[in-house]
């Protein structure tokens, strides 16, 4: 792969065509950590030492040119959880933005475009401040790899010390951090003084790295706690709660229990909320604390933080607060796209949730079976369900898929999370540490899950539905169907009934006529409605296709 020279960039004018091709480079170059072999023996290493991370990570800051200190001027907010941190950091960041304070907010996976992780006053920054940010820390750690074994930080290392750099040159009042994984060993946690912590709902995911049991989880996450910093929960499954209040006490920082969203008194009836689901409910009350907690110590010191009374248990209960007009209207704004989204594209509707726990999943039929209700009670004539999956990792997509049953699906299809069988270039969304053999194979497992749960003792197999295209075919059922790129299966799902999927620009290979016919239901029905979920990386590959504005 061709690499450019980093003060190249660092003195070229920025015109439109160069400034994507330039962009495009610094992604390309971005994806060539997630493979680095040096890093990728780091990490192995460091899974049996896991305090090595946080070394690791501070002299990686260090070769950039940060310190550790220089992160205390960016007066954070850091959050984790398992569901629900990054809808409660964009609630958070709303209300606060509302306020006239301008806003950092480093957030992942990204949906569409890198640059969505990294976020000024509420919008991914530009294409040209990502591509100077860039490769000014890409050129210093570059220079000083020699001196330290030829090491490079891995992908989302490098993301979060890129956008601590970003936050600092661009003078942020505030950064909203959201932990990747875990949260005592998660690269965010060189954080030292953050003003106030937050941990959203817990749930069993990522167990290889934060261990198998909620308690072991609860550790990992209370491990974002700071002396004297106060800290906020959602109300946690009791033997969870119980360690974090160990954890609490053990770091010397004061952990409250946030309050129902009932609970807070609004003049004009209950809180609207910008993110649909009954669990965004604990999202918001969690994010009012951290909002007005942050707004008292930072702008109030002279105030001593007091908002809570005590349970007979010992544990702290936040008490609800009176929000301020800012605050109601920051909730009611918020949005997070993939959480929770629906898309009305004429005759079909999508439904994008990037569920992948079997929590979230969960929480996701719910609001899909309320929502997707609704619409149908609206709609002119019959209806089509689809279901659009794919899981990725370690997760028991077999149970998430039992969870799906109740939706009363007419397809089930399934896709890898690829773009487009036809490349297309789409540096964004490269995945290089799962090779294409491997996702199609968990595609295929995926369908004979979902077929075993409709038809126990069925152990026929199913074909991706490609002519001449790739060597898994088999023989196929009716009702579930395995295409190999994302685009392949919203075309087939849509039948041609809506403009943006339709685009002719955008090319795939031929589907055999045998399965064009099998969409006969679809094309009758008034309506087609498509759940979109397993996977926040399927959902982002979706809206690449169904919001074209998302890729600009």
């Amino acid at each position: 792969m061709r690499v450019i020279s980093p003060r190249l960039y660092l003195t070229c004018s920025f015109h439109s065509t160069r400034e994507c091709r330039m962009e495009k480079d610094a992604i390309c170059t971005l994806n060539t950590l997630q493979t680095n072999a040096s890093a990728l023996e780091q990490v192995r290493r460091e899974r049996s030492h896991p305090q090595l991370q946080l070394q690791a990570m501070r002299s990686f800051l260090e070769r950039a040119g940060l310190t550790v200190e220089n992160l205390d001027h960016l007066n954070i907010i850091h959050v984790t959880g398992t569901k629900g941190k990054g809808s409660t950091c964009a609630f958070a960041e709303q209300i606060l933005r509302g306020y006239g304070f301008r806003t950092g907010f480093y957030s992942s996976p990204h949906l569409v475009q890198v640059r969505e992780r990294i976020r000024i006053n509420g919008q991914p920054i530009g294409k040209e401040l990502f591509t100077k940010y860039f490769w000014q820390v890409y050129g210093r750690l570059d220079e000083t790899k020699d001196a330290h074994g030829g090491t490079m930080p891995a992908y989302f290392r490098f993301l979060t010390i890129l956008a601590f750099h970003v936050f600092l040159q661009e003078k942020v009042d505030l950064a909203v951090i959201e932990v990747g994984i875990g949260g005592a060993y998660d690269c965010t946690n060189i954080i030292r003084k953050p003003w106030v912590c937050g941990i959203s709902s817990l749930g069993i995911d990522h167990t290889q790295i934060l261990g198998d049991t909620l308690e072991k989880i609860a550790w990992q996450k209370g491990g974002i706690f700071k002396p004297g910093v106060p800290a906020f929960t959602v109300k946690q499954p009791e033997h969870a709660m119980s360690v974090l209040r160990d954890r609490s006490k053990e770091i010397g920082c004061p952990l409250w229990v946030c309050p129902e969203l009932e609970d807070y008194q609004a003049d004009d009836g209950p809180l609207r909320l910008g993110l649909a689901g009954q669990h965004q409910r604990s999202n918001a009350s969690l994010a009012l604390q951290l909002s007005h907690t942050w707004l008292q110590r930072r702008c109030l010191p002279d105030k001593s933080f007091s908002s809570t009374s005590v349970e007979n248990t010992g544990r702290l209960q936040a008490t609800g607060f009176k929000p301020s007009p800012i605050m109601l209207k920051g909730l009611a704004d918020t949005e997070w796209p993939g959480r929770t989204q629906t898309l009305k594209h004429g005759a079909v509707t999508y439904f994008l949730d990037g569920a992948h726990t079997m929590r979230s999943m969960q929480a996701c039929v719910h609001w899909f079976r309320e929502t997707a209700a609704q619409h149908e009670r609206n709609a002119s004539g019959p209806v089509a369900r689809v279901l659009l999956f794919n899981a990725t990792g370690e997760r028991d997509s077999a149970a998430m898929l039992k969870l799906l049953t109740p939706c009363q699906f007419d397809f089930a299809v399934f896709c890898p999370n690829i773009t487009e069988a036809i490349a297309s270039c789409n540096a964004d969304q490269q995945n290089f540490n799962v090779s294409v053999e491997n996702m199609l194979t968990r595609c295929l497992d995926n369908e004979r899950s979902w077929r075993l749960h409709h038809s126990p003792g069925d152990n026929e197999g199913t074909q991706l539905l490609i002519e001449d295209s790739l060597p898994l075919v088999l023989e196929k059922k009716d009702d579930t169907l395995v295409f190999p790129c994302i685009l392949s299966a919203l075309r087939w799902i849509t039948q041609g009934r809506d403009s943006v999927v339709a685009d002719p620009a955008k090319t795939v290979l031929p589907v055999k006529p045998s399965i064009m016919a099998k969409a006969a239901p679809l094309c009758d029905a008034a309506e087609i409605h498509v759940l979109i979920t397993g996977s926040l990386h399927l959902v982002g590959g979706a809206l690449k296709h169904l919001d074209p504005a998302s890729s600009k």
